[in-house]
């Protein structure tokens, strides 16, 4: 079968494997490890090892784009000095470490054991989002894996091309430095220009079509020019994949912005699992090629797990010293991570293609050639396997979590409200100057107080009565398949032009999309009450006094006004001066906020299970 019949069928694989998986709890990343490695054994499929420059330049600059377009540049410059540590000290510490490693243990020249290094020090993009976002880990450890893994490819290529100069006697302590100089600012200085280039095209280009097509082409955009002037293609690619992300708002239209993430989405998903599938394909070839060895097959067994044993460990020595170390020199510039988010941030060192592709770059001439690629494919497969299948009950033992999807929802609804009231406050601004019609004032105020109530709605337990936004969403659905049916009438009958008719149903295509996303329901199982975080807090002198004085004891468990009202309940608030039970402003009757107009009493606690914050009725504040 011809290349073309392959890559069909690994796709196809990916289609099949990485859904099942997900279904079966089983991380995708592992499950398609194992399907390539048991593939890799069949008599049918390719035995030929992968080309280098298929996954350094084919495949690792959309892939290093797609996860920097989902990181925060405000994150990552936030946690700079940590990212900088682990991505640009952590890699050349492991990389003499494991080189030393192999420099005692098997018989090569420390140029080639140093390459070696190079090729397993830097954790992989792929890996660190793909089983890190699956497990739920705290953002500020998310962000500093995905930050690391964006960041350290570029260190360990150019200390992999400097151990292969040393190889050949090129080497020198100048050519080290200037090499690393000009990977890092030629590398840094083509993104920022890419970036600018790009944003400047976005602004002036409103067609969607337009903007995801040049998005796509991106990371060549910039990982070619990088590698011509002899910087760093990686960090090119992720500067620009970061500037771009975080100006795409000011710069880009909606639609754009949607197709974009649409399309990063698919691309993003087929090469992610794409790359694990690879790994595992690999398998069969590098023990054959290892079979031709004179080295005894115990000998090569240990040698593997003793440098797999150093990667770990490297890691964890690294990440304690330079945790303490830096934490004393710095001073109270900020929390630094507790020691269980410590634990889980040097556990998670998963490894991935590149290091295989890096292997597989090896000059045919390097000693121990085929021992080396066995090295960095055991690193890989095993850092996956074993840390990545163990991360998430080692991250549960140690006692760390990410934030519930409560914890996110209280957060979305702050941000919604705060967003909704500027737009109100604009409304206000044009209505004052222009006397707007009233009726359309009207409709626009109560879009946007539906807006925040379904926001407030997504907290809280079920209740006996379906919520407003709850009903809206069912109802509106009902309608939205009625009219597209008729819409799908209208085109049997040919009554109208099939462009106009596509237009039509596009509008009520992307109406469900925002009907079904709002409808995801918040799963409120939380082992601890779900408090304010302490970025979005307010400060006012209510929440003091409430904060500073004992809570008083609820005079129900349920709202006593809407019983003698008969109106429905949605969620229970508490006023916390006097522990009247009211009901929520998405209830009809809002009696929680009538208690507050009627007797100036300013905050209330949401009583609701698993949950403790607190808001401000006269300031507006969350606290």
């Amino acid at each position: 079968m011809g290349e073309g019949i392959w890559i069909l069928l690994m796709i196809a694989a990916v289609l099949v494997v990485a859904p099942l998986a997900r279904r079966l709890g089983v991380a995708a990343p592992l499950a398609l490890i194992v399907v390539g490695i048991g593939a890799s054994f069949l008599p049918f499929v390719p035995h030929e090892p992968i080309d280098p420059e298929i996954i350094l330049t084919g495949l690792l600059p959309p892939l290093l784009y797609a996860s920097a377009i989902g990181v925060s540049l405000l994150d990552v410059r936030s946690e700079a000095r940590p990212i900088l540590l682990l991505s640009v000290g952590l890699v050349a510490f492991t990389a003499f470490g494991v080189g030393l490693t192999v420099w005692w243990l098997l018989p090569v020249g420390f140029a080639a054991a140093l390459a070696i290094g190079a090729v397993v020090a830097p954790p992989d993009a792929v890996s660190a989002s793909a089983i890190g976002r699956t497990i739920g880990l705290p953002r500020r450890v998310l962000t500093m894996l995905e930050g690391e893994s964006l960041l350290n490819d570029a260190t360990a290529l150019v200390l992999f091309g400097t151990a292969l100069s040393a190889m050949t006697g090129a080497a020198s302590f100048g050519s080290v430095t200037g090499g690393f100089l000009l990977s890092a600012l030629g590398g840094a200085g083509v993104g920022v220009v890419v970036a600018w280039v790009i944003g400047q095209v976005h602004v002036r280009v409103a067609n969607p079509s337009v903007n995801t097509g040049l998005s796509l082409i991106t990371p060549w955009l910039a990982f070619e020019p990088a590698e011509a002037i002899h910087g760093s293609g990686v960090l090119a690619v992720v500067v620009a994949g970061l500037i771009i992300a975080h100006r795409s708002p000011m710069q880009q239209n909606a639609l754009s912005r949607i197709s974009q993430t649409t399309n990063w989405r698919t691309v993003q998903f087929l090469l992610e699992n794409l790359v694990f599938l690879i790994i595992g394909l690999q398998l069969s070839t590098i023990l054959a090629a290892v079979g031709e060895t004179q080295i005894g097959a115990l000998d090569i067994i240990l040698l593997c797990v003793a440098v797999f044993v150093a990667v770990v460990a490297l890691r964890f020595i690294w990440v304690f010293v330079t945790r303490y170390a830096v934490v004393l020199g710095r001073g109270a510039e900020g929390r630094p991570l507790s020691v269980p988010e410590s634990s889980v941030l040097a556990f998670a060192g998963m490894r991935g293609v590149v290091t295989l592709a890096a292997a597989f770059a090896l000059p045919p001439e390097t000693p121990r050639r085929e021992v080396l690629v066995l090295i960095a494919m055991v690193v890989a497969v095993g850092s996956v396997m074993i840390e990545g299948s163990l991360l998430p009950a080692f991250s549960r033992w140690v006692g760390v979590r990410g934030p519930g999807r409560s914890e996110d929802a209280l957060q979305e609804a702050h941000a919604v409200q705060r967003v909704m009231e500027a737009g109100v406050k604009r409304l206000d601004e044009i209505d004052e100057a222009h006397a707007l019609d009233p009726d359309t004032v009207d409709e626009l105020r109560r879009m946007a107080e539906r807006r925040i109530n379904r926001s407030w709605e997504a907290l809280g337990s079920q209740t006996a009565h379906k919520t407003p936004a709850q009903t809206f969403r069912a109802l509106r659905i009902k309608m939205l398949r009625a009219e597209r049916e008729e819409a799908l009438r209208i085109r049997a009958d040919r009554g109208v032009d099939h462009a106009v008719l596509q237009r039509v149903m596009t509008s009520l295509d992307m109406e469900e999309a925002v009907v079904l996303a709002a409808g995801e329901e918040v799963d409120t199982e939380e082992e601890d009450d779900v408090v304010t975080p302490d970025s979005i807090a307010g400060e006012c002198e209510h929440l003091d006094e409430a904060r500073d004085r004992d809570q008083p004891d609820a005079n129900a468990d349920h709202c006593l006004d809407c019983d003698r009202e008969g109106t429905p309940t949605v969620h229970l608030r508490m006023c916390l001066t006097c522990g009247n039970v009211g009901c929520c402003d998405s209830s009809p009757a809002t009696h929680a906020r009538r208690h507050q107009e009627e007797t100036g009493h300013p905050v209330m606690r949401s009583i609701e299970p698993n949950e403790a914050w607190l808001w401000c009725y006269p300031d507006e504040l969350l606290g």
